[in-house]
């Protein structure tokens, strides 16, 4: 009895002077609750059964993060319809400290949780400000403080639809996605590029803007969230007119109308037109380089012609005829994505196609096989959702063999002597 007293006080003077190893013994070695969703969902999207595959190797500290833009849209081409997922590389990954990667009782920068390793950007991110062109109508969601300068600051509350007469131009600022409302039907033939210009969208979206003019309503309708300001661009833009101020209508309670006195037209000569059919000879890069309604945007935009192309493969020998096709979605967001390695055990069964010729016929047979992977996700509040997993090929480690086992275990005194050739310059 004396000496189980005698250990325990041992045992407790141990733990205080200790600190790190009270904090190991107290802590649990559970994972967090979004790297477990995260095996699951590998788990689930690779196929493999629970208790035949395994996901180990997830070390939260070592979670990459990185911002970008994903785009989404979805084309119905006779009655199909054809989701499309585009995501812009990521030009930095830092290590950040992600409250959804602590485990519960963590803290930042303490000895169980995660410490930012490098310079990190905090807070949602946001899309680069981009311009707006009416005629067009406007819904804002979660934007209670946002500004409105028209140049100057005014004072409109909280607003949730703008309406952009034709002519009005605004600068949006802080918006972390825009969406499409209603679905469009776009009209066809799609010209291919011509010279470096995106022809066929340019001429399909001014065919829009268009038939925007000729009707009561606007046709497109969008959806921005959390903008932090709409303004009326600078002086120095050159898709703008000289006189950049524009006139607030307020119409209701939330709602206004942005007009531009100068009212300045793009094409004057659409209005005696029939658009649909000289369209694609009137309309061409010479006339117009932006893309309605974003007017900061330029035909010659790499990310731009890539789409054309992209959807004129899609659309096939439809592209070149006279029709429509019809746009159901469109989202453009700017998204938080991690990467993160992890490994994979799989115990091996017959049929599975895993070939073990490489191993020498002395060694013992594995029976499981690890693998090593790489998983982009992205983050969506408290859950990350895995957008691709691919294979990564790990460092292979030097094999060390007895040197009896490569003589065909034969012993030293069996091998013959060679003698070298003697050399007159050695003593």
């Amino acid at each position: 009895m004396k000496m189980m007293m005698m250990m325990t006080s041992s045992l407790l003077i141990l733990l205080l002077l200790h600190p790190s190893l009270t904090a190991a013994l107290i802590s649990t070695s559970s994972d967090p609750k979004a790297i477990l969703d995260l095996k699951e969902s590998i788990v689930k999207g690779l196929g493999f059964g629970a208790d035949d595959f395994k996901v180990t190797g997830f070390d939260p500290r070592e979670v990459q993060v990185g911002h970008s833009v994903q785009y989404e849209f979805d084309v119905e081409v006779d009655k199909k319809v054809i989701p499309f997922k585009l995501l812009e590389d990521v030009n930095r990954w830092d290590f950040v400290d992600l409250p959804i990667f602590r485990v519960d009782g963590d803290e930042p920068g303490s000895e169980n949780g995660l410490v930012k390793k490098s310079g990190g950007r905090n807070g949602l991110p946001v899309l680069a400000p981009f311009q707006l062109a009416g005629p067009m109508e406007l819904w804002i969601q979660d934007a209670d403080n946002m500004r409105l300068s028209l140049p100057h600051d005014v004072d409109a509350g909280v607003l949730k639809k703008v309406i952009l007469a034709d002519g009005a131009v605004v600068t949006v600022k802080g918006a972390r996605s825009v969406s499409l409302r209603h679905p469009l039907d776009l009209p066809l033939p799609l010209n291919r590029s011509q010279n470096g210009f995106a022809a066929g969208l340019l001429t399909l979206t001014e065919q829009l803007r268009h038939t925007s003019r000729t009707q009561g309503a606007p046709l497109l309708s969008l959806r921005i969230v959390g903008p932090t300001s709409l303004a009326s661009p600078s002086s120095t833009s050159t898709s703008t007119s000289s006189n950049n101020k524009l006139k607030l209508k307020r119409l209701a309670p939330g709602l206004v109308e942005l007009s531009s006195p100068a009212n300045t037209k793009t094409i004057e000569a659409l209005s005696t037109v029939d658009v649909q059919e000289e369209a694609p000879t009137l309309l061409t890069p010479t006339q117009f380089t932006t893309l309605w309604p974003v007017a900061s945007l330029n035909g010659s935009n790499a990310n731009l012609l890539g789409f054309e192309k992209l959807l004129s493969s899609v659309l096939g020998p439809k592209a070149n005829k006279k029709g429509s096709f019809k746009l159901l979605k469109a989202d453009v967001s700017a998204q938080t994505f991690v990467k993160i390695g992890f490994q994979a055990e799989k115990k091996i069964k017959e049929g599975d196609g895993i070939s073990l010729e490489g191993i020498p016929e002395w060694r013992t047979k594995p029976e499981t096989v690890r693998m090593h992977f790489e998983v982009l996700a992205k983050v969506d509040g408290d859950k990350v959702i895995p957008e691709r997993v691919m294979p990564v090929t790990p460092v292979d480690v030097e094999d060390t063999v007895a040197p009896n086992v490569l003589n065909g275990n034969v012993t030293m005194s069996n091998i013959p002597l060679v003698q070298p050739p003697p050399n007159p310059f050695l003593l």
